[in-house]
């Protein structure tokens, strides 16, 4: 099993020392969706709700939060993010909407938690803007997709 890089020789949390690491590309995507009823589904593909324009405003959500991420995650370095892009696509299938978010860095730590926090936080955004239309919504499947760049390498989610 891979030793746990924030937990010091005690046991106890603390912030992994990045200072002797490379500065290399990173890159982060994430993904997630927001399962609703069919009728939630059509008032945010016809600009209906209430509270106005839905996936603008998660899109802008999941990025201010991508930058925020060490505010909320207490062992999280801050980084000069140099990209995130954040997508949400209507499904029917679902019915629902299917978020994503890539980030880049070129620093000594990765981004994994800058794309995750950047799609739970547009899926929050989703779900707050229509709740009063489906309360019964629920967010799922917040994954890392891949990840690229730092030691561990690259990564890809089967």
């Amino acid at each position: 099993m891979t030793k746990l890089t924030h937990l010091d020789a005690t046991g106890q949390a603390s912030m992994v020392d990045v200072s002797d690491k490379s500065v290399t590309s990173r890159t982060a995507i994430a993904e997630g969706c927001v399962v609703m009823q069919a009728e939630t589904l059509d008032l945010i593909r016809h600009g209906e709700a209430k509270k106005g324009d839905v996936l603008g405003t998660a899109r802008l959500a999941g990025i201010m939060a991508s930058k925020r991420t060490h505010e909320l995650i207490p062992l999280c370095h801050p980084l000069l993010i140099s990209k995130v892009k954040v997508d949400c696509i209507l499904d029917d299938g679902l019915p629902g909407v299917r978020v994503s978010a890539e980030v880049k860095v070129s620093g000594q730590t990765g981004v994994e938690m800058e794309a995750l926090t950047a799609v739970s936080i547009a899926c929050l955004t989703i779900y707050d803007m229509v709740k009063a239309a489906d309360k019964a919504m629920r967010i799922e499947n917040i994954r890392l997709r891949r990840k690229s760049g730092g030691r561990s390498g690259d990564f890809e989610a089967p």
